[in-house]
């Protein structure tokens, strides 16, 4: 199905007139040379940043740059924080016609050594040298890298290889370079996170990006009054895309957040008018409310009654639901001033776009927010297209779609029910990785998302992973991820991973919140400071009982019937967590053997899963 395609808002720049993305800046820059482009925190204070400040910015590295005797096609990787040097490196090397190679500032250095070798990156940017021992280490696996630039050196210089960027950075500006005419070229290469395997790396060009920017656009405007706060990792393709080119093509300004543990007073500070965000930071927010309320009481029948009318209303305004009468309509005006008012507060208090991406969005939390008068809205892609395939203004949004297909893109469900596009904003293919990419890309140009889905009145529903699909011993088949959303919807489970494949039953390892879990286990008579409480049979019980009340709008076949019980979560640092904070299966699947065996010991029908 293809969509319409409404025009762009005024003082936009266009993917044309721009070409490339080292053109884009170019433009921008003219148009807006005295306007604030970004906004960080440096030495206690925040600092504007206009754009002719950063284009002589810029014009410094691409002087660094060119000193290091890099070449166009030459792979430059950056591991920093958002900030203005993460911009600076980016355009910088945009424009001398390198590729930048995104990193996450939290991966593992072992991914990063992964994708230093396989990417051959000539250059490394770090945001300090105590980081480089750890990589150093495997230097071998590596040897095109030959110089690591680092924001901060805090170690004794013992390695030529290191720079400090304030020294190796010319003092001296120059115009800006811009190399690249050709819009389908390699832009940069972005690496997938690697749930199953190694990471692969997406090429995107210049054109997909720059397309992909504008169609969001057209269906969610942004103008140059909008400031974006900037708290994904720009290593992240949604919040490169859509949270720092399209800005630039829009005209916005960017404020980068210090970091997630001060957003929420970054966000009262900055009272951003656009936020990007990952369905985990809206449901944080949701849990903690929860919890806050309790069970029962006054404060908690107001909220739900705040939340009942205002999602009422937005019904209507979809013509989705019945007009409210005149003491509904009073109730919700007083209720949404005294009430929701407190939670929109603590966004900023002026947010006109809530974007919830990466991954679908419980529609129980969808529609807390929405009743309570935030404009939320949710979107879908992958990086290998750009990222953005669908989304929805926020008046159009219905919780448990990601939205409608972006206009002048095509989306279809293929046999077995596997989303499939094809979209201007497609990748150039896997990195060094032919027959990857042509087992992705069909011979039509189809993009096989391995993504299972549903279009349902020009809205997509994702249904889960095609290859994460669970076949019970029963032959019966299970979406896991919405299982493990249910579960991760209730304050005492943080994380869930649902167990089946092959099995008679499901069984899910569960990692508990050790706030819910010391009010559980006191209940229980039990130690929540004990580790063998967790094994407690009255602890499993408690805890089985919790999950099946959760599931129980699930089929029979569906239901868990075994748990094992954790406090110690899965983290990036562990390796059961992917840069982009998606659990990998595998991964926690073989750390948890022995585990998984005791859930099925002698039930296992015969030549059952070992």
């Amino acid at each position: 199905m293809t969509t319409e395609s409404p025009g762009l808002p005024p003082h936009s720049i266009t993917c044309d007139a721009a070409r490339t993305l080292p053109g884009l800046f170019r433009q921008r820059v003219a148009r807006s040379p005295a306007a604030v482009a970004y906004r960080q925190f440096e030495g206690g204070a925040w600092r504007d940043y206009t754009w002719s400040a950063l284009a002589g910015l810029v014009g410094r590295w691409q002087l660094g740059f060119a000193g290091e005797g890099l070449q166009p096609g030459d792979r430059v990787a950056l591991s920093l924080p958002n900030g203005v040097d993460w911009v600076c490196c980016d355009q910088a090397a945009l424009g001398l016609g390198l590729v930048p190679v995104p990193l996450y500032a939290t991966d593992s250095p072992d991914n990063i050594a992964h994708i230093l070798a396989d990417s051959g990156a000539r250059l490394l940017l770090l945001d300090s040298d105590r980081r480089w021992p750890a990589l150093a280490a495997g230097r071998a696996a590596f040897p095109a890298l030959r110089r690591v630039l680092c924001l901060k050196r805090e170690l004794p210089a013992a390695d030529e290889t290191l720079r400090d960027l304030a020294d190796w950075l010319p003092r001296a500006s120059a115009d800006l370079v811009d190399l690249v005419q050709d819009p389908d070229a390699l832009a940069t290469l972005v690496y997938t996170s690697g749930t199953t395997g190694r990471s692969k790396g997406v090429m995107q060009s210049h054109h997909g990006i720059l397309w992909t920017a504008q169609a969001v656009l057209r269906r969610i405007p942004a103008y140059p009054t909008d400031c974006f706060l900037s708290f994904l990792p720009l290593a992240h393709s949604f919040e490169r895309t859509v949270g720092y080119y399209l800005p630039m093509m829009a005209g916005a300004q960017v404020a980068f957040a210090r970091s997630v543990e001060l957003l929420r007073q970054d966000l009262i500070r900055i009272r951003p008018s656009v936020l990007l965000g990952v369905p985990r930071v809206y449901e944080r927010v949701y849990l903690v409310i929860q919890a806050r309320l309790g069970p029962h009481g006054l404060r908690r029948r107001l909220l739900e009654t705040t939340v009942d009318l205002g999602w009422r209303r937005f019904l209507v305004t979809q013509g989705r639901g019945p007009v409210l009468g005149p003491l509904a309509r009073l109730a919700a005006v007083v209720l949404r001033r005294l009430i929701a008012r407190q939670v929109l507060d603590r966004f900023g208090g002026r947010l006109r776009v809530a974007v919830s991406g990466g991954a679908p969005l419980a529609s129980t939390v969808a529609r807390f927010f929405i009743g309570l008068g935030l404009p939320l809205t949710e979107g879908y892609g992958l990086t290998e297209t750009s990222p953005v395939l669908t989304n929805t203004a926020p008046a159009d949004c219905i919780p448990g779609s990601v939205g409608r297909p972006l206009p002048g893109l095509e989306l279809r469900i293929g046999p077995d029910g596997e989303l499939l596009a094809r979209t201007p904003g497609l990748m150039l293919g896997y990195w060094g990785q032919p027959a990857a990419s042509a087992s992705t890309i069909d011979a039509d140009g189809w993009l096989h998302t391995g993504d299972l889905a549903e279009l349902r009145d020009g809205y997509l529903y994702i249904r889960g992973r095609l290859k994460e699909i669970l076949v019970t011993s029963a032959g019966e088949k299970i979406p896991p991820a919405e299982l493990e959303s249910a579960l991760t919807m209730n304050p005492l489970f943080a994380q869930a991973l649902i167990l089946g494949e092959g099995r008679p039953y499901l069984a899910a390892l569960l990692v508990l919140e050790p706030d819910a879990w010391a009010r559980l286990a006191a209940g229980l008579a039990l130690d929540p400071d004990d580790p063998a409480a967790l094994h407690q049979s009255a602890a499993r019980a408690a805890v089985l009982a919790r999950v099946q009340d959760l599931l129980k709008g699930f089929p029979r076949h569906a239901q868990v019937r075994a748990v094992h019980l954790s406090l110690a979560p899965w983290t990036i640092e562990n390796g059961l967590l992917t840069p982009t904070m998606k659990v990998k299966r595998g991964r926690l699947e073989e750390r948890f053997r022995e585990v998984i065996r005791r859930l099925y010991a002698g039930r296992e029908l015969p030549g059952g899963a070992a």
